[in-house]
């Protein structure tokens, strides 16, 4: 698994353009395959449509044609492999199946960075704990901060998130991001977040009673002085002496 990793991590770094460099957000791989495949997808088809209505030109019916043509029938090969006709169907048949493969294995590799994450030092990451509920979001720390309601980040930082539930089946979503993990009671789901500066909306994507629809919060990503400033204000010790007093 982790050969895997480092093979997944050398295909992307190089591709990177945002954030840190050597790693790209979830939303950039999504849109990257998205515009590989859109890419392919439109060149195959001006060609196919392309060589199709050159050959309705080239073989249209008209008064000058003369002599019997050959029908084939269905599932019967071309009787000469080596002729020109035959050549090209199986020309045609090996670059269509190149093509599949390769966007298969390029589908598959991204995915697997997607579910890996990328590779950055230890201590250059963070890690945030969720807990999602009827119907909200709590997000813990690593210095044991609750926060409800907003999830705060600094911009272009690999965040580890782990999700939970401590009642029903929830679902923990960001659409911008493209971002989603199951909320499971007793179980612990893993992704991760990075992002730009600005504030991005966090939704329950599992039917989980009434008020599923409400069961919203806000992922606040901050510059980097400005989140450590918020950061270095929520020492837990001091917000239970203040709740004592």
């Amino acid at each position: 698994m982790h050969r895997t990793t480092e093979t997944v991590n050398a295909v992307f770094q190089p591709m990177a353009h945002a954030g840190q460099e050597g790693w790209q957000a979830q939303a950039e791989v999504f849109w990257e395959v998205f515009s590989v495949f859109a890419a392919v997808g439109i060149l195959v088809g001006v060609v196919v449509v392309a060589y199709m209505m050159y050959n309705v030109y080239k073989y249209r019916d008209s008064e000058d044609a003369s002599g019997e043509v050959e029908s084939v029938e269905v599932g019967e090969l071309p009787r000469d492999a080596m002729s020109k006709k035959s050549k090209k169907l199986f020309v045609s048949l090996a670059l269509s199946a190149v093509i599949v493969i390769v966007l298969v294995v390029y589908a598959y590799t991204a995915l697997l960075y997607v579910e890996a994450g990328p590779e950055v030092e230890e201590d250059a990451e963070m890690h945030v704990h969720v807990e999602g509920y009827q119907f909200g979001w709590d997000f813990e720390y690593e210095n044991g901060h609750v926060e409800a309601g907003t999830m705060r980040i600094p911009e272009n930082t690999v965040v580890r998130v782990t999700v939970t539930s401590r009642d029903v089946w929830h679902n923990f979503g960001i659409s911008e991001l493209r971002v989603k993990a199951d909320s499971i009671p007793g179980q612990t789901a893993e992704t991760w977040i990075s992002a730009e500066e600005g504030e991005y909306l966090i939704e329950c994507f599992e039917l989980c009673g009434d008020a599923h629809s409400q069961m919203v919060a806000t992922l606040d990503v901050m510059e980097e002085d400005e989140f450590e400033e918020w950061y270095e204000g929520t020492n837990p010790e001091d917000e239970t002496e203040e709740a004592e007093g």
